[in-house]
């Protein structure tokens, strides 16, 4: 792959948004194929119903980890510049913003990656869902929400650098985050084994890891053969929405970027993924109740991942392969906020025991 050939003739920016494309179809085509989804897994965990669902998502979350340590290692990669890392973060962004996101991915049945999948395929509740999380991004960037934002932020900070660096902390380096990615991945693989997987489970979990870890390489490859400076970043979905919303709605003066790029990309290849499935199919509101609920939760999706500084994809998985501080304890905060949602919201009554298996989820979950 001759880099520095392509830069010279498309620019920084082409090359970033189209690489974006091309990783982003294949996390759509594979996410969509695999089922790939935190809701869903944190749901599964909560029940103790340790399957399928579960297994997906540990298996793309070490999949990722151990591509992205293993290139450290070789020397194919170096994430220290990383926003993730050597920026000043939030502890309290992050623990706040992943309690919330986590209370809204359960409410709307989807993180913000999964709302753009399921768009795809045609459901309606999905898209309307998505639209709400990027207009309330967007105003927590920028907008009204901002200033809450900030607030919520500035309780507990922590400075770049080695204090942002989970494995610096622990006093342990790649050779450690590789072995805690294989052991996490003998996990995914021995829950996988006893739900009996098919061939979409297991390559389109594993795959799906991978794209996350080939956006960090990609990036960094831009990155090192740029003629000015460019910025390394990961896969993340909460800063792109917002960049599209603005894109859509403002004249689109801004540079194309990775994440203008991955958008589409995770889109059509949701789509791709679906047809050949055959699984499109146009699905809407089942009641009127439930609107209401999909749109809280976007807002609390919306508003807590900019609070984190990431989505369950965003700090979740491309921030937790680089091992950030703040992106650990938002997926933990994600975990928690999950688990208070379903209890409070999607628990049967005890008087519908009998009617609804225990731990069983609603039947228009998509």
């Amino acid at each position: 792959m001759d880099m520095t050939a392509w830069i010279e003739r498309w620019g920084e920016a082409a090359v970033l948004a189209m690489g974006g494309l091309v990783l982003g179809f294949g996390f759509g085509f594979f996410g969509q194929r695999s089922k790939f989804c935190l809701r869903a897994a944190v749901i599964e965990f909560w029940h103790r119903r340790f399957g399928d669902k579960l297994a997906v998502w540990l298996l793309a979350f070490s999949t990722a980890v151990v591509a992205v340590q293993g290139m450290i290692l070789l020397g194919w990669l170096d994430v220290s510049s990383a926003r993730q890392l050597a920026s000043r973060g939030s502890l309290s962004g992050a623990l706040v913003g992943g309690l919330l996101f986590g209370l809204g991915m359960v409410m709307t049945r989807g993180c913000a990656s999964r709302l753009l999948v399921l768009s795809a395929n045609g459901n309606l509740r999905a898209l309307l869902s998505g639209l709400i999380f990027a207009v309330t991004a967007q105003a927590s960037l920028s907008g009204a929400l901002a200033p809450w934002r900030e607030a919520v932020s500035s309780w507990w900070v922590v400075e770049g650098g080695p204090s942002r660096d989970l494995l610096a902390l622990i006093g342990g380096g790649p050779k450690v985050g590789l072995l805690f990615g294989l052991v996490w991945m003998a996990a995914a693989l021995w829950f996988a084994v006893r739900s009996g997987w098919s061939f979409w489970k297991w390559v389109g979990g594993a795959a799906t890891g991978l794209m996350v870890a080939l956006a960090w390489w990609f990036s960094y490859q831009v990155m090192t053969h740029s003629f000015e400076p460019v910025q390394i970043q990961g896969m993340t979905f909460s800063g792109p929405s917002a960049e599209w919303l603005m894109r859509v709605l403002a004249e689109p003066g801004k540079p194309w970027s990775f994440g203008l790029g991955l958008m589409p990309g995770v889109f059509l290849g949701s789509l791709a993924g679906a047809l050949v499935g055959r699984e499109w199919k146009l699905e809407g509101f089942g009641g009127a109740y439930t609107m209401p609920r999909y749109i809280v939760g976007a807002i609390l999706m919306g508003f807590g991942s900019m609070l984190a500084g990431g989505c369950a994809v965003g700090a979740g998985v491309t921030g937790g392969a680089i091992f950030a501080l703040t992106a650990w304890v938002t997926l933990v905060g994600m975990w928690v906020g999950g688990g208070v949602a379903d209890r409070l919201i999607d628990r049967p009554h005890p008087r519908a025991a009998t009617a609804v298996p225990a731990g069983a989820e609603p039947a228009r979950a998509p």
